[in-house]
């Protein structure tokens, strides 16, 4: 080697290795801090913010009789709320409340309403009227009976139309009836149920999955608009769960109990903005955003959706 490349080696041997500790020094910051965190949110946790003494009298659910909606229900009730349930069947609304008063000794009130229609918020306006909300929980959703190419959705026209308003229009509603007194308090949490769906693209459930990201996105842009005035929006984006909705019927590791997502859930509230809500979740929400490349990701989901899709039509073609 000559002189000179000998001298540009020294030259830049110096400014190379600070520029490498300076790296290794920031990635292990980093981990560090990634390590804290998860032990605040995942072991400790934040469960005692979610009381009523903390945030307000009422909790509000929507899509209460079942499913997640009724887990948060009977777990806000456990934690001293004042429940007030909203769905569809009224008979349903008075199964769940009366196991609700009975179990955890709490006040409770029912308001029926079919969110696919948007002629409902005035009934809900007038039965939340005069009430101290703490807590809402816009939990109210539908999804596809099956995986399906947009334009061979059965009643495409109605389809689209349905999911808009239970799935979106739903939680901008009840966020417009209940955020003012939140506001006025200073104090206040709406837990806005999105899906890992609205995280990336979800092929064959596309519609649902486009309105679980709107979910994502409004309530991230809500908390940071509404940050400042003392209230919690949360984004809650779970995988699998064993509900009516997700078709699983037994619970395992990865795809909790209603009650036990819903118990791990509450107390990342005030921690996180955006979460899984169970650590599993969280796990599974890593590796899909930030290690999975998206085309890889996008390929794999397609696929699974076309598998199941062939799944259900050759089972309803054999009767």
């Amino acid at each position: 080697m000559s002189f000179s490349g000998e001298a540009m080696c020294k030259a830049v041997e110096a400014p190379l290795f600070w520029l490498g500790a300076l790296t290794a020094a920031w990635l292990s910051v980093c981990s560090v801090y990634r390590l804290l965190s998860g032990f605040r949110v995942w072991v400790l946790g934040n469960g005692r913010l979610i009381s009523p003494n903390k945030l307000g009298k009422w909790a509000v659910v929507t899509g209460a009789t079942d499913g997640i909606g009724k887990a948060y229900a009977e777990e806000l009730a456990r934690r001293g709320f004042a429940i007030i349930l909203i769905s569809r069947s009224q008979e349903k609304l008075d199964d769940v409340s009366k196991a609700i008063a009975s179990k955890c000794g709490v006040e409770t009130k029912t308001i029926a309403a079919d969110f696919s229609a948007i002629d409902i918020y005035a009934k809900i306006e007038e039965g939340l009227a005069g009430l101290e909300i703490g807590v809402l929980v816009n939990n109210v959703g539908t999804s596809y009976s099956y995986p399906e190419f947009f334009l061979n959705v059965p009643n495409l026209d109605t389809f689209i139309d349905t999911m808009i308003n239970i799935n979106i229009t739903s939680v901008c509603q009840m966020t417009r009836l209940v955020l003012p007194q939140m506001v006025e308090r200073k104090k206040g949490a709406i837990l806005n149920i999105s899906s890992a769906s609205g995280m990336y693209p979800v092929p064959l459930l596309t519609v649902y999955s486009a309105s679980k990201a709107f979910v994502d996105f409004f309530s991230r842009g809500l908390q940071a608009e509404y940050k400042s005035k003392g209230i919690i929006i949360q984004s809650v984006l779970p995988f699998y769960v064993a509900t009516k909705l997700s078709k699983i019927r037994r619970p395992t590791l990865d795809k909790p109990s209603p009650e036990r997502y819903v118990a791990a859930e509450l107390n990342t509230v005030g921690l996180q903005t955006q979460t899984n809500g169970y650590l599993p979740h969280a796990i599974m929400g890593w590796v899909t955003t930030a290690l999975l490349p998206a085309k890889m990701l996008n390929s794999y989901v397609m696929g699974m959706g076309l598998s199941q899709r062939a799944r259900y039509l050759k089972k309803q073609k054999q009767g």
